[in-house]
């Protein structure tokens, strides 16, 4: 097991651990977002709180809960590693900066970027996940937790819906880089596929953020009811 923890702590394997993790974020990223689109259905809430009591009360969704979780913290750490030890690299700026001429500027600000994001999620974890597993919103018909009137109402105040959608803003330029250095870490890039990965990449990084950022925008205009 000695190659395996030498492997992890070195430079190629963090990278890895970054890659294999934010990839299965990337795909929790999918489900969830196509979990929360049941609501442009405009049912009043109906097809979005069975999806989600199926998700809250499946035994094998909770346990991949679980390593979702396990996933993002060490996904977290890792990053907070790798920029630990890029500073301690290079403890002393360029005189002069080579600016987007050797690299974009979100590409730089991962780790702020990254910040944000975990703030967010704070907040984010803070009105859904906690009070459906933990506290005792409005029941619906079928006894569920009202997840949807749990929306409506967070969504009805104006920094609620400011710091989402300026959070989706940050995830979207953290995906922009995220998803590329993911599939290159792996080394599932060459010079025939890697257009198209940026392709593929720039376009998730723009459509699921901004989909997550419609969907307060519209319950505060009162378009979704």
């Amino acid at each position: 097991m000695n190659w395996f923890s030498t492997f992890l702590n070195s430079s190629i394997g963090k990278k890895f651990v970054m890659g294999i993790t934010g990839l299965s974020l990337i795909a929790f990223l999918v489900v969830h977002c196509g979990i929360n689109s049941c609501i442009f259905i405009n049912d009043g809430g109906k097809l979005f709180n069975e999806v989600a009591h199926f998700m809250g009360s499946n035994i094998f969704i909770r346990t991949a809960e679980i390593g979702l979780f396990a996933g993002l913290l060490i996904h977290i750490g890792q990053g907070l590693v790798l920029w630990r030890d890029n500073k301690k690299r290079r403890p002393i700026k360029y005189a002069v900066s080579a600016g987007n001429a050797t690299s974009t500027w979100y590409s730089r600000s991962m780790g702020l970027l990254g910040t944000l994001l975990l703030f967010f999620l704070i907040v984010h974890l803070a009105h859904f996940w906690v009070p459906s597993r933990f506290g005792h919103l409005e029941p619906t018909a079928y006894g569920a937790h009202n997840l949807y009137a749990e929306m409506q109402e967070e969504f009805s105040e104006w920094w609620v819906v400011l710091l989402y959608v300026l959070s989706m803003v940050s995830l979207g330029y953290h995906l922009l880089h995220g998803f590329q250095s993911a599939f290159q870490t792996m080394g599932w890039t060459n010079k025939k596929y890697t257009p198209i990965v940026k392709l593929i990449g720039a376009g998730f990084s723009f459509i699921v953020p901004f989909i997550f950022a419609l969907m307060p925008v519209l319950m505060f205009f009162g378009v979704i009811r």
